[in-house]
Protein backbone atom coordinates (compact mmCIF):
# COMPACT_ATOMS: atom_id res chain seq x y z
CA UNK A 1 0.00 0.00 0.00
CA UNK A 2 2.67 2.29 0.97
CA UNK A 3 5.01 2.97 -1.95
CA UNK A 4 7.45 5.83 -2.58
CA UNK A 5 6.03 8.89 -4.41
CA UNK A 6 8.92 10.38 -5.82
CA UNK A 7 8.04 13.51 -6.08
CA UNK A 8 10.23 16.84 -7.27
CA UNK A 9 12.45 18.24 -5.24
CA UNK A 10 11.60 21.08 -7.71
CA UNK A 11 7.71 21.11 -6.24
CA UNK A 12 9.49 21.38 -2.64
CA UNK A 13 11.62 24.59 -3.52
CA UNK A 14 8.43 25.97 -5.08
CA UNK A 15 6.55 25.58 -2.20
CA UNK A 16 9.22 26.55 0.14
CA UNK A 17 9.70 29.87 -1.83
CA UNK A 18 6.31 30.63 -2.06
CA UNK A 19 5.00 31.01 0.71
CA UNK A 20 7.74 32.88 2.05
CA UNK A 21 7.18 35.21 -0.75
CA UNK A 22 3.63 35.87 0.16
CA UNK A 23 4.94 36.35 3.97
CA UNK A 24 7.42 38.40 2.78
CA UNK A 25 5.05 40.61 0.74
CA UNK A 26 2.61 40.98 3.90
CA UNK A 27 5.93 42.16 6.16
CA UNK A 28 6.89 44.98 3.70
CA UNK A 29 2.90 46.11 3.75
CA UNK A 30 2.77 46.60 7.11
CA UNK A 31 6.15 47.70 7.39
CA UNK A 32 5.01 51.88 7.80
CA UNK A 33 3.33 51.04 10.71
CA UNK A 34 6.64 50.30 12.65
CA UNK A 35 8.40 53.31 13.34
CA UNK A 36 10.26 52.33 16.66
CA UNK A 37 11.57 49.27 18.99
CA UNK A 38 8.23 49.84 20.71
CA UNK A 39 6.10 49.75 17.85
CA UNK A 40 8.78 46.44 16.33
CA UNK A 41 8.41 44.60 19.62
CA UNK A 42 4.85 45.36 21.50
CA UNK A 43 2.45 46.27 18.49
CA UNK A 44 2.01 49.40 19.91
CA UNK A 45 -0.26 47.25 22.26
CA UNK A 46 -3.11 47.45 19.62
CA UNK A 47 -4.00 43.83 18.09
CA UNK A 48 -7.48 43.12 18.05
CA UNK A 49 -9.42 39.86 18.89
CA UNK A 50 -9.19 38.58 15.07
CA UNK A 51 -5.38 39.50 14.84
CA UNK A 52 -4.82 37.94 18.47
CA UNK A 53 -6.62 34.53 17.73
CA UNK A 54 -4.75 33.94 14.86
CA UNK A 55 -1.50 34.60 15.92
CA UNK A 56 -1.95 32.77 19.31
CA UNK A 57 -3.09 29.64 17.10
CA UNK A 58 -0.21 29.98 14.79
CA UNK A 59 2.54 30.34 16.87
CA UNK A 60 0.75 27.20 19.15
CA UNK A 61 0.63 25.28 15.64
CA UNK A 62 3.87 24.71 15.43
CA UNK A 63 5.79 21.19 13.86
CA UNK A 64 5.13 19.72 17.31
CA UNK A 65 1.50 19.89 16.78
CA UNK A 66 1.02 19.04 13.21
CA UNK A 67 3.75 15.88 13.11
CA UNK A 68 4.25 15.11 17.39
CA UNK A 69 0.69 14.28 17.35
CA UNK A 70 1.18 11.43 14.27
CA UNK A 71 4.08 10.34 16.09
CA UNK A 72 1.99 9.99 19.32
CA UNK A 73 -1.18 8.17 17.77
CA UNK A 74 1.55 5.57 15.61
CA UNK A 75 3.33 4.90 18.80
CA UNK A 76 0.57 4.65 21.46
CA UNK A 77 -2.59 4.27 19.59
CA UNK A 78 -5.83 6.12 20.72
CA UNK A 79 -4.31 7.07 24.21
CA UNK A 80 -1.69 8.34 22.53
CA UNK A 81 -3.73 10.90 20.48
CA UNK A 82 -5.74 11.81 23.35
CA UNK A 83 -3.00 12.71 25.78
CA UNK A 84 -1.24 14.36 23.21
CA UNK A 85 -4.30 16.71 22.09
CA UNK A 86 -6.49 17.80 25.38
CA UNK A 87 -3.53 19.31 27.40
CA UNK A 88 -2.58 20.93 24.25
CA UNK A 89 -5.74 23.39 24.22
CA UNK A 90 -5.89 23.66 27.74
CA UNK A 91 -2.75 24.74 27.84
CA UNK A 92 -3.91 27.93 25.60
CA UNK A 93 -6.94 28.49 27.43
CA UNK A 94 -4.83 28.23 31.43
CA UNK A 95 -3.35 31.65 29.82
CA UNK A 96 -6.22 33.37 30.81
CA UNK A 97 -6.02 33.65 34.58
CA UNK A 98 -1.99 34.32 34.87
CA UNK A 99 -2.29 36.89 31.89
CA UNK A 100 -5.03 39.26 32.93
CA UNK A 101 -3.76 39.60 36.35
CA UNK A 102 -0.48 39.90 35.47
CA UNK A 103 -1.84 42.49 33.04
CA UNK A 104 -3.75 44.70 35.39
CA UNK A 105 -0.62 44.65 38.02
CA UNK A 106 1.79 45.69 35.20
CA UNK A 107 0.11 47.06 32.46
CA UNK A 108 3.00 49.36 30.60
CA UNK A 109 5.05 46.01 30.38
CA UNK A 110 6.74 43.95 27.83
CA UNK A 111 8.28 40.43 28.86
CA UNK A 112 8.30 37.88 31.55
CA UNK A 113 11.99 38.61 32.35
CA UNK A 114 10.94 42.11 33.29
CA UNK A 115 8.38 41.00 35.55
CA UNK A 116 10.63 38.92 37.33
CA UNK A 117 13.13 41.57 37.66
CA UNK A 118 11.12 43.84 38.70
CA UNK A 119 9.08 41.64 41.09
CA UNK A 120 12.18 40.35 43.05
CA UNK A 121 15.29 43.12 42.45
CA UNK A 122 17.15 39.94 42.66
CA UNK A 123 19.92 39.42 39.99
CA UNK A 124 20.55 35.59 39.87
CA UNK A 125 16.81 35.33 40.00
CA UNK A 126 16.22 37.77 36.99
CA UNK A 127 19.43 36.07 35.30
CA UNK A 128 18.14 32.74 35.75
CA UNK A 129 14.88 34.18 33.95
CA UNK A 130 16.73 35.16 31.05
CA UNK A 131 18.97 32.35 30.21
CA UNK A 132 15.84 30.01 30.63
CA UNK A 133 13.63 32.39 28.60
CA UNK A 134 16.26 32.73 25.37
CA UNK A 135 16.78 29.04 26.04
CA UNK A 136 13.18 28.01 25.29
CA UNK A 137 12.81 30.51 22.81
CA UNK A 138 15.80 29.28 20.89
CA UNK A 139 14.62 25.77 21.29
CA UNK A 140 11.10 27.15 19.70
CA UNK A 141 13.12 27.84 16.70
CA UNK A 142 15.47 24.31 16.77
CA UNK A 143 12.33 22.57 16.68
CA UNK A 144 10.39 23.96 13.72
CA UNK A 145 13.27 24.13 11.55
CA UNK A 146 14.02 20.14 12.59
CA UNK A 147 10.39 20.04 11.41
CA UNK A 148 10.57 21.91 7.78
CA UNK A 149 13.95 19.80 7.07
CA UNK A 150 12.28 16.48 8.12
CA UNK A 151 9.18 17.07 5.88
CA UNK A 152 11.53 18.42 3.32
CA UNK A 153 13.70 15.17 3.54
CA UNK A 154 10.64 12.70 3.87
CA UNK A 155 8.62 14.09 1.05
CA UNK A 156 11.04 15.44 -1.34
CA UNK A 157 14.49 14.43 -0.57
CA UNK A 158 15.81 17.49 -0.60
CA UNK A 159 19.68 17.67 1.70
CA UNK A 160 18.89 19.02 4.84
CA UNK A 161 21.17 21.81 4.58
CA UNK A 162 19.91 23.11 2.01
CA UNK A 163 16.87 23.16 3.18
CA UNK A 164 18.06 24.97 6.60
CA UNK A 165 19.19 27.91 4.66
CA UNK A 166 16.26 28.56 2.55
CA UNK A 167 14.11 28.07 5.47
CA UNK A 168 16.00 30.29 7.43
CA UNK A 169 16.55 33.07 4.75
CA UNK A 170 13.19 33.59 4.25
CA UNK A 171 12.00 33.54 8.22
CA UNK A 172 14.29 35.68 8.72
CA UNK A 173 14.27 38.17 5.85
CA UNK A 174 10.43 39.12 6.42
CA UNK A 175 10.58 38.67 10.23
CA UNK A 176 12.96 41.18 9.81
CA UNK A 177 10.64 43.72 8.51
CA UNK A 178 7.87 43.77 11.10
CA UNK A 179 8.35 42.34 14.27
CA UNK A 180 5.10 41.40 16.29
CA UNK A 181 3.14 43.14 13.46
CA UNK A 182 4.62 41.15 11.00
CA UNK A 183 4.34 37.97 13.04
CA UNK A 184 0.42 38.54 14.28
CA UNK A 185 -0.67 39.01 10.59
CA UNK A 186 1.01 36.61 8.68
CA UNK A 187 0.44 34.32 11.80
CA UNK A 188 -3.44 34.70 10.68
CA UNK A 189 -3.30 34.11 7.32
CA UNK A 190 -1.22 30.95 8.34
CA UNK A 191 -3.66 29.75 10.67
CA UNK A 192 -6.33 29.97 7.91
CA UNK A 193 -3.89 27.89 5.24
CA UNK A 194 -3.46 24.85 8.41
CA UNK A 195 -6.84 24.29 9.50
CA UNK A 196 -8.96 23.69 6.03
CA UNK A 197 -6.04 22.24 4.60
CA UNK A 198 -5.50 19.85 7.17
CA UNK A 199 -9.09 18.27 7.36
CA UNK A 200 -8.82 18.21 3.52
CA UNK A 201 -5.64 15.70 3.41
CA UNK A 202 -6.90 13.20 6.04
CA UNK A 203 -10.59 12.78 4.71
CA UNK A 204 -8.37 11.64 1.34
CA UNK A 205 -6.31 9.77 3.03
CA UNK A 206 -8.86 7.76 5.01
CA UNK A 207 -10.96 7.68 1.20
CA UNK A 208 -7.83 6.24 0.14
CA UNK A 209 -7.34 3.65 2.56
CA UNK A 210 -10.67 2.08 3.22
CA UNK A 211 -12.40 4.55 5.65
CA UNK A 212 -12.34 5.51 9.17
CA UNK A 213 -14.16 1.79 9.94
CA UNK A 214 -11.76 0.13 8.58
CA UNK A 215 -8.77 1.89 10.28
CA UNK A 216 -10.33 1.75 13.60
CA UNK A 217 -10.80 -1.81 13.04
CA UNK A 218 -7.07 -2.60 11.98
CA UNK A 219 -5.87 -0.11 14.85
CA UNK A 220 -7.75 -2.46 17.60
CA UNK A 221 -5.71 -5.40 15.84
CA UNK A 222 -2.68 -3.48 15.88
CA UNK A 223 -2.28 -4.26 19.78
CA UNK A 224 -4.35 -4.94 22.76
CA UNK A 225 -4.57 -1.10 24.28
CA UNK A 226 -4.16 0.48 20.87
CA UNK A 227 -7.99 1.28 21.17
CA UNK A 228 -7.79 2.48 24.47
CA UNK A 229 -7.82 6.09 24.69
CA UNK A 230 -7.40 5.79 28.43
CA UNK A 231 -4.43 3.22 28.40
CA UNK A 232 -1.74 4.32 31.53
CA UNK A 233 0.93 3.26 29.44
CA UNK A 234 0.80 6.34 27.27
CA UNK A 235 -0.29 8.76 30.63
CA UNK A 236 3.45 7.24 32.17
CA UNK A 237 5.31 7.09 28.75
CA UNK A 238 4.78 10.88 28.12
CA UNK A 239 1.20 12.19 28.88
CA UNK A 240 1.60 13.63 32.07
CA UNK A 241 5.00 15.35 31.24
CA UNK A 242 4.03 16.71 28.58
CA UNK A 243 0.56 18.00 29.61
CA UNK A 244 2.92 19.92 32.67
CA UNK A 245 5.45 20.85 30.41
CA UNK A 246 2.73 22.39 27.69
CA UNK A 247 1.03 24.96 30.39
CA UNK A 248 4.55 25.89 31.34
CA UNK A 249 5.18 26.73 27.42
CA UNK A 250 2.50 29.21 27.59
CA UNK A 251 2.80 30.65 31.15
CA UNK A 252 6.59 30.64 30.81
CA UNK A 253 6.80 31.48 26.66
CA UNK A 254 7.85 35.13 25.71
CA UNK A 255 5.79 34.53 22.49
CA UNK A 256 2.52 34.29 25.04
CA UNK A 257 3.64 37.29 27.35
CA UNK A 258 4.03 39.27 24.22
CA UNK A 259 0.91 38.73 22.81
CA UNK A 260 -0.69 39.55 26.26
CA UNK A 261 0.88 42.79 26.91
CA UNK A 262 0.05 43.40 23.08
CA UNK A 263 -3.53 42.59 22.65
CA UNK A 264 -6.02 45.51 22.93
CA UNK A 265 -7.66 44.32 27.35
CA UNK A 266 -10.74 44.18 26.62
CA UNK A 267 -10.23 41.02 24.27
CA UNK A 268 -7.92 39.45 25.81
CA UNK A 269 -9.72 36.61 27.64
CA UNK A 270 -11.46 35.48 25.15
CA UNK A 271 -8.87 35.32 22.63
CA UNK A 272 -7.12 32.67 24.54
CA UNK A 273 -10.20 31.20 25.19
CA UNK A 274 -10.97 30.93 21.11
CA UNK A 275 -7.56 30.37 20.16
CA UNK A 276 -7.17 27.25 22.67
CA UNK A 277 -10.51 26.06 21.46
CA UNK A 278 -10.13 26.86 17.53
CA UNK A 279 -7.13 24.88 17.85
CA UNK A 280 -8.15 21.50 18.51
CA UNK A 281 -9.23 20.15 15.34
CA UNK A 282 -5.67 20.80 14.20
CA UNK A 283 -3.66 17.77 15.54
CA UNK A 284 -6.92 15.72 15.73
CA UNK A 285 -6.93 15.60 12.37
CA UNK A 286 -2.54 15.15 11.82
CA UNK A 287 -2.93 12.44 14.64
CA UNK A 288 -5.20 9.92 12.18
CA UNK A 289 -2.34 10.19 9.48
CA UNK A 290 -0.88 7.97 12.91
CA UNK A 291 -3.65 5.89 13.47
CA UNK A 292 -3.19 5.17 9.33
CA UNK A 293 0.19 4.08 9.61
CA UNK A 294 -0.59 2.23 12.56
CA UNK A 295 -3.44 0.05 10.95
CA UNK A 296 -1.29 -0.79 7.99
CA UNK A 297 1.81 -2.20 9.45
CA UNK A 298 3.97 0.76 8.71
CA UNK A 299 7.31 0.29 11.34
CA UNK A 300 9.73 2.47 12.55
CA UNK A 301 12.42 1.19 10.35
CA UNK A 302 10.32 2.46 7.36
CA UNK A 303 10.48 6.30 8.15
CA UNK A 304 14.44 6.20 8.06
CA UNK A 305 16.38 8.61 10.21
CA UNK A 306 12.97 10.55 10.58
CA UNK A 307 11.59 8.33 13.30
CA UNK A 308 7.89 8.55 14.52
CA UNK A 309 8.03 12.12 14.13
CA UNK A 310 8.31 11.53 10.25
CA UNK A 311 5.32 9.29 10.21
CA UNK A 312 2.93 11.85 8.96
CA UNK A 313 4.77 13.15 5.95
CA UNK A 314 5.64 9.07 5.44
CA UNK A 315 1.77 8.41 4.87
CA UNK A 316 0.74 11.12 2.65
CA UNK A 317 3.77 11.09 0.33
CA UNK A 318 3.59 7.47 -0.06
CA UNK A 319 -0.14 6.53 0.00
CA UNK A 320 -0.50 7.54 -4.00
CA UNK A 321 -2.68 10.58 -3.34
CA UNK A 322 -2.51 13.27 -6.19
CA UNK A 323 0.19 15.50 -6.07
CA UNK A 324 -2.06 18.66 -4.88
CA UNK A 325 -3.14 16.97 -1.60
CA UNK A 326 0.68 16.44 -0.59
CA UNK A 327 2.01 19.60 -1.76
CA UNK A 328 -1.37 20.92 0.37
CA UNK A 329 0.12 18.67 3.24
CA UNK A 330 3.56 19.87 3.10
CA UNK A 331 1.89 23.91 2.58
CA UNK A 332 0.69 23.00 6.35
CA UNK A 333 3.89 21.95 8.04
CA UNK A 334 5.69 24.84 6.20
CA UNK A 335 2.47 27.30 7.55
CA UNK A 336 3.13 25.96 10.97
CA UNK A 337 6.61 26.14 11.27
CA UNK A 338 7.05 28.78 9.82
CA UNK A 339 4.49 30.75 11.64
CA UNK A 340 6.38 29.64 15.18
CA UNK A 341 9.60 30.80 13.73
CA UNK A 342 8.59 33.96 13.21
CA UNK A 343 7.11 34.40 16.97
CA UNK A 344 9.68 32.94 18.71
CA UNK A 345 11.94 35.81 16.24
CA UNK A 346 9.56 38.43 17.35
CA UNK A 347 9.44 37.30 21.18
CA UNK A 348 13.23 36.85 21.35
CA UNK A 349 13.31 40.21 19.65
CA UNK A 350 11.39 41.85 22.69
CA UNK A 351 13.67 39.99 25.55
CA UNK A 352 16.54 41.36 23.68
CA UNK A 353 15.58 44.35 23.18
CA UNK A 354 14.30 45.46 26.86
CA UNK A 355 15.79 43.03 28.85
CA UNK A 356 19.41 43.08 27.33
CA UNK A 357 20.55 46.18 25.29
CA UNK A 358 18.44 48.61 27.75
CA UNK A 359 19.61 47.00 31.09
CA UNK A 360 22.89 46.93 29.66
CA UNK A 361 23.03 50.53 27.84
CA UNK A 362 20.07 52.15 29.44
CA UNK A 363 21.02 55.78 27.64
CA UNK A 364 21.44 53.93 24.00
CA UNK A 365 20.18 55.73 20.98
CA UNK A 366 16.89 54.48 19.77
CA UNK A 367 18.39 54.02 16.45
CA UNK A 368 20.88 51.98 17.51
CA UNK A 369 18.45 50.06 19.77
CA UNK A 370 16.14 49.46 17.01
CA UNK A 371 18.92 48.08 15.29
CA UNK A 372 20.82 45.88 17.16
CA UNK A 373 17.20 44.65 18.19
CA UNK A 374 16.11 43.65 14.56
CA UNK A 375 19.69 42.12 14.27
CA UNK A 376 19.26 39.64 17.24
CA UNK A 377 16.85 37.60 14.93
CA UNK A 378 19.25 36.75 12.03
CA UNK A 379 21.57 35.74 15.09
CA UNK A 380 18.75 33.18 16.33
CA UNK A 381 18.79 32.14 12.94
CA UNK A 382 22.00 31.23 12.31
CA UNK A 383 22.42 29.68 16.07
CA UNK A 384 19.07 27.59 15.04
CA UNK A 385 20.70 26.09 11.68
CA UNK A 386 23.62 25.07 13.58
CA UNK A 387 21.56 23.24 16.21
CA UNK A 388 19.78 21.78 13.71
CA UNK A 389 22.63 20.31 11.30
CA UNK A 390 24.16 18.65 14.61
CA UNK A 391 21.21 15.74 14.07
CA UNK A 392 20.00 16.07 17.51
CA UNK A 393 16.93 13.67 18.27
CA UNK A 394 13.23 15.32 17.19
CA UNK A 395 10.57 14.28 19.18
CA UNK A 396 13.57 13.50 22.38
CA UNK A 397 14.23 17.26 21.78
CA UNK A 398 10.54 18.07 22.48
CA UNK A 399 10.00 16.06 25.30
CA UNK A 400 13.26 17.11 27.06
CA UNK A 401 12.46 20.61 26.36
CA UNK A 402 8.40 20.30 27.84
CA UNK A 403 10.03 18.32 31.00
CA UNK A 404 12.55 20.64 31.65
CA UNK A 405 9.97 23.95 31.34
CA UNK A 406 7.87 22.10 33.51
CA UNK A 407 9.85 23.14 36.29
CA UNK A 408 8.43 27.01 35.73
CA UNK A 409 4.79 26.07 36.41
CA UNK A 410 4.76 26.42 40.00
CA UNK A 411 7.31 29.46 40.51
CA UNK A 412 6.35 31.61 38.18
CA UNK A 413 2.35 31.05 39.05
CA UNK A 414 3.52 32.16 42.49
CA UNK A 415 5.81 34.92 41.72
CA UNK A 416 2.30 36.04 40.04
CA UNK A 417 -0.23 35.77 42.43
CA UNK A 418 1.77 35.37 46.25
CA UNK A 419 2.92 38.14 47.43
CA UNK A 420 4.97 35.93 49.72
CA UNK A 421 7.01 34.25 46.71
CA UNK A 422 10.81 35.37 47.51
CA UNK A 423 13.94 35.50 44.89
CA UNK A 424 15.45 33.15 47.10
CA UNK A 425 12.73 30.10 46.74
CA UNK A 426 11.80 30.73 43.14
CA UNK A 427 16.08 30.66 42.33
CA UNK A 428 16.16 27.65 44.14
CA UNK A 429 12.76 25.79 43.44
CA UNK A 430 14.12 25.94 39.44
CA UNK A 431 17.51 24.52 40.18
CA UNK A 432 16.61 21.99 42.73
CA UNK A 433 13.59 20.84 40.71
CA UNK A 434 15.78 20.36 37.66
CA UNK A 435 18.87 18.99 39.57
CA UNK A 436 17.15 15.64 40.92
CA UNK A 437 13.64 15.50 38.31
CA UNK A 438 15.96 15.54 36.04
CA UNK A 439 18.30 12.48 36.55
CA UNK A 440 15.26 10.79 37.98
CA UNK A 441 13.38 10.55 34.68
CA UNK A 442 16.86 9.95 32.76
CA UNK A 443 17.44 6.50 35.07
CA UNK A 444 14.11 5.79 36.48
CA UNK A 445 11.04 6.86 34.23
CA UNK A 446 9.16 10.32 32.61
CA UNK A 447 6.28 9.90 34.99
CA UNK A 448 8.71 9.68 38.29
CA UNK A 449 10.88 12.34 37.05
CA UNK A 450 8.03 14.71 36.33
CA UNK A 451 6.45 13.95 39.51
CA UNK A 452 9.45 14.18 41.66
CA UNK A 453 10.06 17.78 39.64
CA UNK A 454 6.98 19.05 40.91
CA UNK A 455 7.14 18.27 44.56
CA UNK A 456 10.30 19.37 44.41
CA UNK A 457 10.11 22.45 43.21
CA UNK A 458 6.48 23.34 44.94
CA UNK A 459 7.87 22.22 48.54
CA UNK A 460 11.25 24.49 47.96
CA UNK A 461 9.14 27.29 46.61
CA UNK A 462 6.23 27.70 49.34
CA UNK A 463 8.87 26.46 52.27
CA UNK A 464 11.76 28.78 51.55
CA UNK A 465 9.28 31.70 51.33
CA UNK A 466 7.53 30.90 54.33
CA UNK A 467 10.94 31.33 56.09
CA UNK A 468 11.03 35.22 55.28
CA UNK A 469 8.58 37.63 56.27
CA UNK A 470 9.18 39.59 53.30
CA UNK A 471 6.12 40.54 50.97
CA UNK A 472 5.75 42.49 47.89
CA UNK A 473 3.64 44.96 46.82
CA UNK A 474 2.16 44.67 43.66
CA UNK A 475 0.86 47.89 42.87
CA UNK A 476 4.41 49.33 42.51
CA UNK A 477 4.47 47.24 39.19
CA UNK A 478 1.29 49.58 37.81
CA UNK A 479 3.02 52.86 38.57
CA UNK A 480 5.85 51.71 36.27
CA UNK A 481 6.33 53.44 33.14
CA UNK A 482 6.96 51.31 29.85
CA UNK A 483 10.81 50.51 29.22
CA UNK A 484 11.11 51.25 25.48
CA UNK A 485 8.79 54.72 25.91
CA UNK A 486 6.55 56.62 28.10
CA UNK A 487 3.90 54.38 28.42
CA UNK A 488 2.20 56.15 31.42
CA UNK A 489 -0.57 57.09 29.40
CA UNK A 490 -1.12 53.32 28.20
CA UNK A 491 -1.03 52.20 31.42
CA UNK A 492 -3.65 54.81 32.79
CA UNK A 493 -5.64 54.28 29.59
CA UNK A 494 -5.73 50.34 30.26
CA UNK A 495 -7.36 51.22 33.37
CA UNK A 496 -9.83 52.86 31.89
CA UNK A 497 -10.41 50.54 29.27
CA UNK A 498 -11.12 47.75 31.63
CA UNK A 499 -13.49 49.60 33.27
CA UNK A 500 -15.85 50.20 30.35
CA UNK A 501 -14.46 46.91 29.25
CA UNK A 502 -16.49 45.38 32.03
CA UNK A 503 -19.75 47.41 31.31
CA UNK A 504 -19.86 46.83 27.54
CA UNK A 505 -17.87 43.63 26.75
CA UNK A 506 -19.71 40.56 28.88
CA UNK A 507 -17.04 38.45 28.77
CA UNK A 508 -17.61 35.63 31.17
CA UNK A 509 -14.15 34.75 30.87
CA UNK A 510 -12.94 38.09 32.21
Amino acid sequence: MFQPSNLSPSLGFALMLGLGALMFVIAFTVRSMIKNTHDFVIADRRIGFGFGVGSVIAVWTWSMAVMMSSAQSFTWGTSGLLWFVVPNGLAVMAMVPFALKLRRRMPAGYTIVEFIRERFQNKPATTVMLVVMLLGLLAEIFINLFGVVLVMGVVFGINPTVVLILTLATVTVYSYFGGLWTSAITATFNTLLITVPAAIVVLYVLAKVGGPDLVFQKVGEAGPNTLNAFDGAAAAGFGISLALGLLASTMADQTFWQKAWALKPATMGRTFVWAGLWFYPIPIAMGILGLVALAFGVNVSDLGDAGPGGVGPYVVSHLGLPIVLVALYVLIILNACYSTIDGAFSALSSVVAVDILKQSKPDIAPKSLFRYTKASIIVAGVIGGIVVSSGIDYVDLVNTVYFLKAALIIPLGLAIFWKRMTSTAFVSSLVLAIAIGYPVREFVGELQGIITLEAISLVAAVGISLLSNKSFDFDSLRKRGGALSDDKRRAAGYEDATAQADVVDPDPVR
